[in-house]
């Protein structure tokens, strides 16, 4: 199957705002939200308590960010995203809440280049699944290394595949009985269809290992649901 391209993916969630503003539940159609969202700001927070300046990628409506600002209340943002419209509401819920300042910036991680050691914490949320080949993940594992300065922690929430095909298939099924309970088969139907088109996802140890490769000395796994975890590491 052809995987869709930036812009195909842009054009979905600049119509998909609304879904993502939920700050009690996260993103409804990944297992945990909620909990994973808490347990990565509440270790970015412990890990990085001195934090000045926050990165989030693929920021959406900036739930993660808000979240961590109930802990860590005067950082810096930067937002990251392909969507103008998730940017532009992720600016407008979190400028009141933070005493620090607030830059977006509509660009695809790949492209996005700021000078090295520019950040304290990385949030990564449902993001990176939509990475390609190998070279891809590399380079911008190798860029979220880059990007943190000594002692900066990066911390991630995303759709995963199992590297035993019996153990992928049983969590596919359980990720789909949870769509399914949560709104309905055509719901499910309709998000495995665009995950089919759009995400290329990697497992577990494949990310923990890359962590590693790119120089981080340890990573920690937060939480595992099904065919979704989070995990993170420090600089």
């Amino acid at each position: 199957m052809r995987k869709s391209s930036v812009d195909e993916i842009r054009r979905r969630f600049d119509e998909d705002v609304e879904r993502f503003s939920n700050l009690e539940t996260g993103q409804s159609a990944t297992m945990d939200a909620a909990l994973a969202m808490q347990l990565i700001t509440q270790a970015a927070a412990c890990t990085t308590p001195a934090a000045r300046d926050l990165l989030d990628i693929g920021c959406g409506a900036g739930n993660y960010t808000l979240k961590l600002l109930e802990l860590l209340p005067h950082l810096n943002v930067t937002l990251v995203d392909l969507s103008r419209p998730m940017l532009e509401r992720a600016a407008q819920r979190i400028g009141p809440l933070t005493t620090g300042m607030v830059t977006s910036h509509q660009v695809d991680i790949r492209e996005f280049s700021p000078p090295g050691e520019s950040y304290d914490i990385i949030l990564a949320a449902a993001v990176l699944h939509h990475l390609r080949g190998e070279d891809e993940w590399r380079s911008v594992f190798r860029k979220l290394y880059q990007m943190l300065r000594p002692g900066g922690s990066c911390w991630i929430f995303d759709l995963v595949e199992s590297s035993i095909p019996p153990v992928q298939a049983l969590m596919w099924q359980q990720y789909g009985a949870y769509l399914a309970d949560f709104k309905g088969e055509e719901y499910r139907d309709q998000v495995f269809a665009y995950i089919a088109r759009e995400d290329t996802p990697r497992d577990l140890l494949f990310q923990i290992d890359l962590l590693r490769e790119v120089g981080f000395q340890a990573a920690e796994v937060l939480h595992k649901q099904s065919c979704f975890a989070a995990f993170g590491t420090v600089k």
